[in-house]
């Protein structure tokens, strides 16, 4: 292992051993976690899984640590195969550093000449895809520490999608310096500075990044084409997320109320589910949205970090005459 690799590994023992704060008492559950992730093929150990799963935790519940029902629900739909790579090549694992070139490269050049607009193979769609590996496993400052950007993934989406999402967002802040600087000339720059408002200097990407400003209108997209698929639902398929989602009855309680199988309650909901992602995505593919894969993929993600979608409302509006 490279001194770099080993001071990573380091850190992140340590990070380990004072974590699991949140996972006290929780020990048969993160060891059944552990076997399923297949963190053992990188000589992972349940300590630094363990510390993975809390930050995903911490993650998704800010708050304070959640109930042990539902934070087993929730680490159980984690993508825990995915999850287990990226903290071993976090650790600065070079057997999983391998197979995660190997099964993400590719993909990422692909993405970045979709962006681009040009080929895989160009040399711009494999600098801006390559350029990433570097933040993936060098050092970022955080809350946390000195950490490497890989460790940042949180296992809820896949980790080919979170990496199309960091690709997407560098490419973006790539077109926001640009036409930043662009826009600050010598005139421009003397009249911000008379009038009281901050100019970064060029060269000094990052000075003042403010949050990216396609969210809002990202998210905004993302609830229309919602609200478009849920109201073309049938009544009976509206009932059924809203018995799910709102009224917290189990797929076996809707069974019963339906006259049916379990397993054909949740084949339906998982129908639902997948109709409606195929609609939200066709819609926000189509004009006015026009939005690439990599901007999709941007929607989905800022949607799990904080969206004031209202289900419920949605789901109790009453349907048109």
């Amino acid at each position: 292992m490279s001194e770099s690799g080993k001071a990573q590994a380091g850190a992140a023992g340590a990070e380990a051993s004072l974590g699991g704060a949140w996972l006290t008492g929780c020990e048969p559950l993160v060891s059944r976690l552990h076997t399923r992730s297949g963190a053992a093929r990188w000589n992972l150990g349940r300590e630094s899984f363990s510390a993975a799963l809390e930050r995903s935790l911490r993650w998704r519940f800010p708050q304070g640590p959640p109930g042990a029902r539902e934070a087993e629900q929730y680490l159980g739909a984690l993508h825990l195969e995915d999850l287990a790579l990226a903290c071993a090549c976090a650790e600065g694992c070079e057997e999983a550093w391998e197979e995660f070139l190997a099964a993400h490269r590719g993909s990422l050049r692909r993405g970045a000449a979709a962006m681009l607009r040009c080929g895989a193979d160009s040399g711009d769609a494999i600098e801006l895809a390559d350029s990433i590996f570097a933040d993936l496993y060098g050092w970022r400052e955080s809350k946390a520490g000195r950490q490497p950007l890989i460790r940042w993934y949180n296992g809820r989406s896949k980790l080919s999608t979170w990496l199309r999402t960091v690709l997407a967002q560098r490419h973006v802040d790539s077109i926001r310096r640009s036409r930043r600087f662009d826009s600050l000339d010598e005139e421009g720059a003397e009249e911000a500075v008379a009038e009281g408002r901050s100019v970064a200097p060029t060269g000094a990407p990052g000075a003042f990044d403010p949050p990216d400003p396609g969210r809002q209108r990202y998210l905004e997209l993302l609830s229309r084409g919602l609200n478009g698929a849920i109201r073309a639902l049938g009544p009976g398929d509206r009932a059924r997320l809203l018995d799910y989602y709102l009224s917290g009855r189990t797929l076996a309680e809707m069974a019963v109320e339906r006259n049916e199988h379990e397993a054909t309650a949740s084949r339906k909901l998982e129908r639902i589910r997948r109709e409606l992602r195929t609609v939200v995505v066709r819609t926000l593919r189509e004009p006015p949205a026009s939005l690439d894969e990599a901007q999709i993929a941007l929607c989905f993600e800022y949607a799990q970090e904080d969206w004031p979608f209202d289900l419920r409302e949605v789901l109790e509006e009453k349907s048109g005459p």
